[in-house]
């Protein structure tokens, strides 16, 4: 009997190739194997993710590795387990479900637990000179503190997104479509072909990562000193790599810009070229003018304002004409769905498992389900009963708990501040999740950013009103973006036939163990790299924690700002808000302009980040489309893995790296690039020393 499992339109039944296996009981899911598994990835891939959050402010979906790597480790374990001759139970797709769920939840918490984010904005180093003013909108980072605040936030939106599983799920649909990818890659893993494929795939992975993680090492030893090392090669030319404009050989941006789509890459060089090309270089030449020159590079007042307070408008732009295009969309979907007839299916649902789904208020599936695939994953999803009652009931006794002990943790924020966050919160998760569904866009940090506003402009500046707001805002993307998640978790189990009571207990244990790994691999970033530019007082490679800080002052009414930054933020701010009407204008009617109109954010974030980091996106994706060209076959099968392992690789030569300067060891080459006109001055100079 033949099988479409890596169809992904489903032409055929994917379920028929496994309609002999009998779905595994929770106990056969949810094994010690799986967990230890999770345990191990989920620390790798969170050192990966760290550094790719911390770096470029956003994460791409890891899902992919975690499911990849899960399957490969576990065959590796029950080969292992197999020549000590001890029984094992065997391996399924659902507990490779459970893997790739519990490894996801470890690994989004360096993004939605505000590492490069909201809890470096509350620092001193993302303050910057401003800090002096006003100690109580200062909070330096703190482990136990941070390891505290995570735990107590990241549960609840789990369990308040629960009980509408059903309505997501199946009665409206929703695609999810990382989520449907991600299950349907699980689904061809797990036949004998699948295997055959990803065998290839994670040879190619370990290969990558091997070689990046070497580079890595290599570059080590030559960096004995500042501005040593590969990393400050001119690549353009001397004057060019004074703006920042050369490749930096640093294998995560590489990786990266093999992942993003071109579109993004591209908008980040046009943003780093109408910023550090153009805009930073003409208002540097109105310093002492605009701005008081003997500012540092941290203070807002000087320079930093205006790369701050600019590109915070266009985020802001790009955020809000998506949160309202997307509930347009969605309330007209919804409305569209309501008024459907749900009998359109007729009554041809009574073999094989119409028994199992009955009358009551699931009937709705007994009516739209119209394939032996459809019927069979309505059957497990809907067998295992999670009463509705119980989730709400946690998610209040959360809330509470959470009421009561942030404004410990954080004595900006009061209880009652804490308390109306949490009933947002619900209303927030539903039109999230149910926009995540449509459009794989997780605007959980844009509903962030409107609590931020919100409560920072409620405590006001002189109490704390920077870090009250940022707190808020914590809570709230905790809580959306966990709830996010684990409904595109019940996606990829509603596709693998994983109960859903497996996917919430999974969800639990990523959960927990993300709550304290992320601080910790954190910890030691924060604590071995010097975060800050030349000065140490800005922080380009953390550039959205800048961004963070900067909506919070806005939110409070920040003063001291330099000339014309905020006639400038409103400027950019209408031109962005023009770019993504253009934009929506363009796709909807199919104008052929769509395809070279850049990204808001993407354009955005290059005004913090030096252009370094787009260059090297731009080598990534330009080595993408030279592979594509030559062979497109296995450039789909194998370009993911290998921008993995280069991403991996140069995650984990970071942390050998940070071992290394732990144990003060120091490199024993340092290079270094000069101008012919330096070059002949220390010529000269060295001319002159005494012959040893």
């Amino acid at each position: 009997m033949e099988s479409d499992t890596c169809d992904l339109s489903e032409g055929m039944s994917t379920e028929r190739a496994y309609e002999a296996e009998p779905v595994p009981s929770l106990s056969e899911t949810i094994t010690a194997r799986s967990l230890a598994v999770s345990f191990v990835l989920g620390v790798t891939l969170t050192v990966v993710a760290m550094k790719i959050s911390l770096n470029s402010g956003f994460l791409p979906s890891l899902s992919i590795p975690a499911c990849l790597l899960g399957f490969y480790l576990s065959r590796v374990l029950i080969r292992l387990l197999e020549y000590m001759d001890v029984s094992h139970l065997p391996f399924t797709r659902q507990e490779n479900t459970v893997i790739q769920t519990c490894v996801a939840a470890c690994t989004t918490i360096a993004f939605s637990g505000g590492f490069g984010t909201f809890l470096l904005a509350m620092g001193r180093k993302s303050a910057g000179d401003d800090s002096v003013r006003y100690d109580v909108n200062v909070e330096e980072p703190s482990i136990p503190r941070m390891i505290a605040f995570l735990y107590l936030v990241s549960f609840a939106g789990i369990f308040i997104i629960m009980p509408f599983r059903k309505v997501m799920i199946i009665r409206h649909q929703l695609t999810f479509p990382s989520g449907t990818a991600t299950a349907h890659l699980i689904n061809s893993f797990n036949t004998p072909h699948g295997a055959t494929q990803a065998k290839l795939q994670v040879s190619m992975l370990f290969k990558s990562l091997a070689g990046s993680l070497a580079w890595s090492v290599f570059q080590w030893f030559f960096s004995a000193g500042k501005d040593c090392g590969f990393k400050t090669f001119p690549t353009f030319g001397m004057e060019a790599y004074r703006q920042g404009f050369f490749f930096d050989f640093g294998m995560t941006n590489v990786g990266i810009g093999m992942i993003c789509p071109y579109a993004i890459t591209l908008s980040m060089l046009v943003g780093s070229a109408v910023s550090w090309g153009f805009l930073w270089p003409y208002i540097e030449t109105k310093e002492g003018d605009w701005y008081p020159a003997d500012l540092g590079s941290g203070s807002l007042s000087g320079i930093k304002g205006y790369k701050v307070f600019i590109g915070v408008s266009m985020i802001l732009a790009d955020g809000l004409f998506n949160f309202l295009s997307i509930m347009f969309r969605t309330s007209r979907t919804m409305t569209k769905r309501r008024k459907q007839p749900m009998s359109s299916a007729g009554g041809n649902v009574n073999q094989p498992f119409q028994h199992l789904i009955g009358e009551g208020p699931d009937m709705e599936q007994q009516k739209t389900a119209k394939s032996f695939d459809e019927r069979r994953r309505a059957q497990v999803f809907l067998r295992d009963s999670i009463p509705n009652m119980v989730t709400i009931g946690v998610y209040i006794l959360l809330a509470a708990l959470s009421t009561a002990a942030v404004p410990i943790l954080y004595r900006q924020l009061h209880y009652y501040h804490v308390a109306l966050v949490y009933l947002m919160a619900p209303l927030f998760a539903f039109c999230n999740v149910y926009g995540f569904g449509l459009t794989d866009m997780n605007l959980s940090s844009t509903y962030a950013k409107i609590a931020m506003l919100l409560f920072g402009s409620w405590v006001g500046l002189k109490d704390g009103g920077v870090v009250a707001g940022l707190v808020a805002c914590g809570i709230m993307m905790c809580t959306l973006s966990n709830g996010g998640d684990v409904m595109q978790d019940l996606k990829t189990g509603y596709l693998t036939l994983t109960s859903p009571r497996a996917v919430l207990i999974s969800e639990l244990i990523g959960t927990a163990f993300g709550c304290l790994i992320n601080p910790t691999v954190f910890w030691v970033f924060y604590k071995v790299y010097k975060t800050g530019g030349a000065n140490g007082g800005d922080i380009p490679d953390v550039p959205y924690a800048r961004v963070y800080r900067g909506m919070a002052m806005l939110s409070v009414g920040q003063e001291g700002l330099p000339r014309h930054s905020m006639l400038l933020a409103k400027i950019f701010f209408m031109l962005a808000l023009a770019l993504c009407m253009l934009r929506e204008l363009a796709s909807r009617w199919e104008w052929r302009v769509q395809a070279y109109l850049p990204s808001t954010v993407a354009m955005a974030v290059a005004f913090f980040v030096p252009p370094d980091m787009a260059i090297g996106m731009c080598v990534g994706s330009l080595v993408l489309w030279l592979w594509e060209r030559t062979d497109p076959v296995e450039e789909r099968m194998l370009s993911s893995p290998v921008a993995s392992g280069l991403i991996c690789g140069d995650g984990l030569g970071s942390l050998v790296s940070s071992l290394l300067t732990l144990t003060k060891a120091t490199a024993p080459i340092c290079i270094k690039f000069l101008s012919r006109g330096d070059n002949e001055k220390l010529d000269a100079f060295l001319a002159k020393m005494p012959a040893t």
